[in-house]
């Protein structure tokens, strides 16, 4: 039996490690939740009645029978910090049990409506979705 030393067996113990973590991470986990998250700035964000009519907007979404999480949340009052941006007014967090559930939501007539009857309100749009990996 060839010795080894306890250089190259860590060595290639990290390696094994590293190439385990790696590949745990290539890929969102079968049957995870699609995690969408949309933030919207308002083309007039000291208006007080655009935020509730975006709010009231974003209400009508919760109708869409595919999603399984619904919130609707504004800047939260955290200590300012440089990771932090605070300068969205309204956002929704909503979860999906897969990615054909979010894509029913995307070409839903409902979300389709809000679009055309809520997008005057809004100067930008961000979205983020992740899966758990």
């Amino acid at each position: 039996m060839k010795k080894q030393s306890r250089r190259a067996f860590l060595t290639g113990t990290s390696l094994l490690a590293v190439g385990v973590t790696t590949s745990s991470l290539a890929s969102p986990i079968a049957n995870a939740p699609l995690i969408h998250h949309v933030f919207f700035w308002l083309k007039n964000p000291s208006s007080k009645e655009d935020t509730e009519r975006l709010i009231e907007g974003i209400q009508t979404l919760k109708k869409i029978e595919t999603m399984q999480e619904f919130r609707i949340g504004l800047p939260a009052k955290t200590p300012k910090r440089d990771v932090i941006d605070d300068t969205y007014a309204v956002s929704l967090f909503t979860t999906f049990k897969d990615v054909d559930g979010h894509n029913v939501y995307q070409e839903h007539a409902i979300h389709k409506k809000f679009i055309k009857n809520y997008s005057n309100l809004w100067a930008k749009v961000q979205v983020y979705d992740s899966m758990d990996v």
